[in-house]
C-alpha cells in the first residue's frame, strides 16, 4: 500500500484529509503563525526569488545533502523550508517557517531516509507569507505520491484557478505553485505517464516556473520555455554512478561536492532515473531565452556561475563599465555589502580611486519577532550595517550599490556616512533604474512605489541626500554579460514583458487570497 507521512511540524490552513488523495496517511500535524520580520517597512532591494534543490543517490543520506543544498540557497528565500524524502512507495515531508537550520535539525533528517529528495527555500511572490503556503507541494495519485517545488511565478495563476475551480475544496494554500501540482495530478489520474503528465501540466502555465518534481519514476527538472529562472544539474562521484543532483544555482552543487554538468535549458525536461547514467532529455516547448537579468546583478550568489563564469567576475566588469560611465573626484570607493562589492571593486580598479571596506555587515541579522520602537526606527537604528568613521571622516566617498527599488533604505545609508565624516557622498548604482514592477518571481512593489519611476534623476538626488547619483546603464549591463543581448530579460528596466501578462495579475501577488479570487472574477 502507498503511504504518506507528514513528519512534524507542517502545518496546514485546511483540514488535512482533503490536501491528500488516493489513500494518502497522514500524521503528527499542527498549526504554526507566519513569522514578523524586522520592522514594518521593506528593504531597498528587490526581494528574494525561491530556490529549489535535488538528489536522487541511492545509499547515499540524500535528506542531509539537500539540507546543505538548501543551506547554500538560502539567500534565494528565507521565510520557509521543506525536504520531501521519496523511499520506495512512501514520502516523507517535513516543512515549516523559517530558515533551513530553524526547519531541520539531525533528529529531524535521521528520520526521512530514502533514495530521493526534493527540498525548496521559500519567499513569496503569489500567495501570502504563511505556512500552508510552505513547499514541497505533496499530492497523491493512481501512479503514487509525487513532490513538486517551484521557482517563479505564473502570470495566469487565475486563469488556471479557474480551470480547477472544481477541486477547490481540496485546495490547502493560495499559491500558483500548488495549482502546478494539481493539474500535474489531474494529468496523472486522467491516464497519462509521469512525463506526458508533466509536459502536459506545463503546456497549461504561463509565465516563470523552474520545477523539481520527485515521483516513484525518478526525478524531473524542467524549465519554463524563456527559462527566466535559473536551474543546474550535476551529478555525485562518477556519472556511472547515476547519483544526480539539481540545484537553482551551481553554489548548491558546490556545498555537497557533486560536478556542474549542464543548464536544464530553457522549455527543457530532463527525466533523471535511479541508475541511468544517462538522463532523457525532451525539449517540451521553443521560445527565447530570457534569463532575468537581475539573477546576473544581485539574486544569484557570486560563486555561481553562469555563462561559463563566476558572476563574481561579471559584477566585477559591470563595476568596471560603470566607473568608465560614470567617473567622479573621489577619494575611496566602498560597497554596500555584500552584493555590492564586487562592482565596487571593478570601479576601484577602472577608475583609479582606491577600495576601501567602509560598512561593515552584521551577517547574523535574519528573522526576529522583535520589532523596534517607533523611537528606535526614527533613530535609524542600524541593524544590518555599520559605517566606520575611522575609514569614511574627512573623505569624499563613491558608495556602489546594485540597485535602488523604493529609496527609504539607501537614504539612511548616506545619512549615515554624512554622520561618519563623509564629506562628499557620491553614489553609483550597478544597474540602470527600476521603473517596473517583476511579474515572474521576484517581488516588486507596484509602480507608484518604485522611486525611479516617480521622480527624475535630479529629485532622486535630492530625495538620497547625495552629492551626486547616477545608474549603469542597460547597454553596459546587457554587454558585460558577454553573451547573447537577447538572452535577458530586462523588463523591470524597460517595461518590455517577454511573457504577455493579465491585467489581474498587475494587481496584487495575493490573487489567490479569497479577496484576490473575488476580484479577478
Amino acid at each position: 500500500m502507498r503511504f504518506l507521512t507528514v513528519m512534524r511540524p507542517v502545518p496546514f490552513d485546511e483540514p488535512e484529509p482533503a490536501r491528500f488523495r488516493a489513500g494518502a496517511s497522514v500524521a503528527g500535524t499542527t498549526q504554526a503563525e507566519p513569522l514578523n520580520v524586522l520592522g514594518s517597512e521593506r528593504p531597498d532591494k528587490p526581494e528574494e526569488a525561491c530556490g529549489v534543490f535535488a538528489v536522487m543517490a541511492a545509499g547515499q543520506a540524500v535528506a542531509n545533502l539537500t539540507y546543505f543544498g538548501l543551506y547554500a540557497l538560502q539567500h534565494r528565500g528565507q521565510e520557509s523550508a521543506g525536504i520531501a524524502v521519496f523511499q520506495g512507495d512512501q514520502v516523507r515531508l517535513h516543512k515549516d517557517m523559517g530558515l533551513v537550520s530553524q526547519v531541520f535539525d539531525q533528529d529531524v533528517l535521521e528520520r526521512m531516509p530514502g533514495e530521493l529528495a526534493i527540498g525548496h527555500n521559500r519567499y513569496s511572490t503569489t500567495g501570502s507569507s504563511k505556512a500552508c503556503n510552505a513547499q514541497p507541494v505533496v499530492l497523491m495519485t493512481r501512479l503514487g505520491p509525487f513532490a513538486l517545488a517551484h521557482n517563479g511565478n505564473l502570470v495566469n495563476a487565475a486563469e488556471l484557478r479557474l480551470a480547477l475551480d472544481h477541486l477547490s475544496s481540496e485546495f490547502t494554500s493560495t499559491t500558483d505553485s500548488e495549482l502546478i501540482a494539481f493539474a500535474l495530478q489531474q494529468a496523472v489520474d486522467g491516464g497519462q505517464g509521469w512525463s506526458e503528465a508533466i509536459r502536459h501540466a506545463a503546456s497549461l502555465c504561463r509565465g516563470a516556473f523552474s520545477l523539481l518534481i520527485g515521483t516513484p519514476e525518478g526525478l524531473f527538472a524542467l524549465r519554463d520555455g524563456h527559462g527566466v529562472r535559473p536551474l543546474v544539474f550535476g551529478h555525485l562521484g562518477e556519472s556511472s554512478q547515476a547519483q544526480w543532483v539539481a540545484s537553482s544555482e551551481s553554489c548548491g552543487l558546490d556545498i555537497i561536492g557533486a560536478n556542474f554538468v549542464d543548464d536544464v535549458k530553457p522549455g527543457e525536461i530532463i527525466h533523471f532515473r535511479q541508475g541511468d547514467p544517462t538522463p532523457e532529455r525532451i525539449q517540451w516547448c521553443e521560445e527565447p531565452a530570457k534569463l532575468c537579468v537581475f539573477e546576473m546583478i544581485y539574486f544569484a550568489r557570486p560563486d555561481s556561475r553562469f555563462f561559463g563564469e563566476s558572476l563574481y567576475s561579471y559584477r566585477v566588469r559591470i563595476g568596471e563599465v560603470l566607473a568608465r560611465e560614470t567617473p567622479v573626484a573621489a577619494d575611496i570607493v566602498i560597497g554596500v555589502p555584500d552584493s555590492g562589492i564586487p562592482a565596487a571593486i571593478g570601479y576601484s580598479q577602472a577608475s583609479g580611486i582606491p577600495f576601501a571596506d567602509g560598512l561593515i555587515k552584521n551577517r547574523y541579522v535574519g528573522r526576529t519577532f522583535i520589532q523596534p520602537t517607533q523611537a528606535m526606527r526614527e533613530a535609524g537604528i542600524r541593524v544590518k550595517l555599520n559605517p566606520l568613521p575611522d575609514v569614511l571622516s574627512g573623505k569624499r566617498v563613491v558608495v556602489i550599490d546594485d540597485s535602488i527599488v523604493r529609496g527609504t533604505t539607501s537614504r539612511k545609508l548616506v545619512q549615515a556616512l554624512r554622520d561618519a565624516g563623509a564629506t562628499e557622498v557620491h553614489m553609483r548604482i550597478s544597474s540602470p533604474p527600476v521603473t517596473h514592477p517583476c511579474f515572474y518571481g521576484i517581488d516588486t512593489d507596484t509602480q507608484d512605489h518604485l522611486i525611479a519611476a516617480r521622480l527624475t534623476l535630479a529629485e532622486i538626488e535630492q530625495h538620497l541626500g547625495v552629492d551626486s547619483l547616477a545608474y549603469l546603464s542597460k547597454a553596459g549591463m546587457v554587454q558585460a554579460a558577454q553573451t547573447n543581448d537577447g538572452e535577458f530579460c530586462t523588463a523591470c528596466f524597460d517595461g518590455n514583458y517577454p511573457i504577455d501578462l493579465d491585467p489581474s495579475v498587475r494587481a496584487s501577488k495575493l490573487m489567490l487570497e479569497p479577496a484576490g479570487i473575488a476580484a479577478s472574477l
